[in-house]
């Protein structure tokens, strides 16, 4: 194995490497030289070049002496133009990034690079790659030390900000002559795309929900629905706790004994969540843009959905429809929703209820239940919710969710301080109570309605969800 010694700047790791083995991550394809551009095509000078052309002037400005100064200059120019011209071409340093396809926003992922000296000699190597700021790159300059024929991997991590599609393309290599003085560039156009999923904070929540509606899998008392809105599971001995009505009187007869009929929650049921992508969601709660909050929900009652056996689906919109997803209840259909929704980003404008409602009810026929994911702004509500509401109202069960912002609910119980505090106290309050004649015009238009504090917003839908499956109201 070859040792590499490396310059190293805060956040990168490099390490030597035996050879172009296996590596984690998706490697880049070929690379396109885009060739040294007019920048490349001259030397490029170093800090190096710039400390000893100002330490080798100082005696001639001492001497006063303006002969000596020209000499120095042309001598530094001269030095300048030897080292460039012994610097290796940066085609001679191959390099292989290594991007991972996916990262959720919240957690870190890490991109790494292979180079590799094709020359006979050691050259200083840096380079830099194209990384948005909002995927903040422990750094995006690297400086390497090869030795003849040798490799080294470097790698940093990244900390995305926001979610979304981020193409990672231009590679900008600089290869220093053997004095350090200059250097030649070249830019490779190597692109990549990496994947930033939204965050699934409620994850550990869900499973929780999950474990817990296990019990109407086989609990005992799990026929508490009403009507026929439950399937027959199996028949055991009756129990003080059991409903008299569940006794099974043909079964009694035959073995003598109290027997009674349990349930189970009904399975292939289906639940559609309809994600606002307007205006109103792109408000910030406790940091956060509303919509992020509405997409954790979203991955909260996919995932109890789909592990209790029914089927989840997905229905985003602004002006228009964004993304669909079918109903679906594998494991892998909380995968495609997360892939539909993760490059949306709210519009600045109005959503169109009406036609997302009119789209859904043409897409799905069947009876299911509608999760309205959106912000209860009286005027939006009003304007365009309500209105659409008949629409789905009539067949489906519908159930809304919305984040309520917790520095309005502070603002109206704080103790005024000053002018300023009984202002803002006063449109507190008038917040609060909009928002309430808000959710009762909702009740009344026959929907229930969540609004959760910031972190509460995906278990409280969760719990909604299991509260009517456990009902049978579907």
């Amino acid at each position: 194995m070859t040792t590499v010694v490396a310059a190293q700047p805060d956040g990168v790791v490099v390490a030597a490497a035996p050879g172009r083995g296996g590596e984690a991550g998706d490697a880049a394809p070929p690379a396109q030289d885009l060739g040294p551009g007019i920048a490349g095509r001259f030397p490029y000078p170093t800090r190096r070049f710039a400390a000893v052309l100002a330490v080798a002037a100082v005696v001639p400005l001492l001497m006063r002496s303006g002969t000596g100064l020209l000499l120095v200059n042309v001598g530094a120019l001269v030095l300048l133009l030897v080292d460039w011209a012994l610097a290796p071409r940066p085609s001679r340093v191959a390099i292989d990034r290594y991007l991972p396809a996916v990262v959720a926003l919240g957690t870190t992922g890490r991109i790494g690079w292979r180079l590799h000296n094709t020359t006979g000699r050691t050259v200083h190597v840096r380079f830099s790659d194209e990384l948005a700021p909002s995927l903040r790159a422990g750094s995006r300059f690297v400086t390497v030390r090869l030795p003849a024929h040798a490799e080294a991997d470097a790698s940093t991590e990244l900390r995305p900000a926001r979610r979304g599609r981020f193409t990672v393309s231009l590679l900008t290599v600089r290869v220093l002559g053997p004095l350090g003085l200059a250097g030649r560039q070249r830019v490779r156009r190597r692109p990549q795309v990496l994947r930033v999923y939204p965050s699934f904070r409620s994850k550990k929540d869900a499973e929780l929900r999950i474990d817990r509606a296990r019990i109407l899998e086989v609990g005992l008392r799990s026929a508490r629905g009403r009507g026929g809105g439950t399937d027959f599971d199996q028949l055991r001995e009756y129990s003080v706790d059991d409903e008299f009505r569940r006794i099974d009187w043909a079964a009694t007869a035959r073995l003598g004994k109290p027997i009674v009929r349990t349930f189970r929650a009904e399975r292939n049921q289906t639940v559609i969540c309809l994600l606002d992508n307007g205006r109103v969601m792109a408000g910030r709660v406790a940091g956060v843009p509303r919509v992020e909050h509405a997409m954790d929900a979203v991955l909260a009652v996919t995932t109890v959905a789909t592990r209790l056996g029914d089927r989840a689906g997905l229905v985003a919109f602004d002006r228009q429809v964004r993304a669909v997803v079918e109903p679906g209840h594998t494991r892998a259909q909380l995968g495609r929703v997360t892939e539909a929704m993760y490059d949306l980003q709210p519009m600045l404008q109005e959503s169109d209820y009406l036609g997302a409602f009119v789209e859904t009810l043409a897409r799905f026929r069947r009876r299911a239940m509608l999760v309205v994911l959106t912000d209860l702004v009286e005027q939006a509500v009003v304007e365009s919710l309500l209105p659409a509401m008949p629409v789905i109202a009539r067949q489906h069960l519908v159930l809304i969710g919305a984040v309520r912002d917790p520095d309005v609910v502070r603002w109206a119980a704080e103790r005024p301080a000053d002018a300023d505090d009984v202002y803002r106290q006063a449109a507190a309050l008038r917040a609060i109570e909009e928002r309430r004649r808000t959710v009762a015009r909702l009740m009344a238009a026959g929907a229930t309605v969540v609004d959760a504090a910031p972190g509460r917003l995906a278990p409280a839908l969760a719990d909604a969800y299991l509260d009517v499956k456990a009902a049978g109201r579907l």
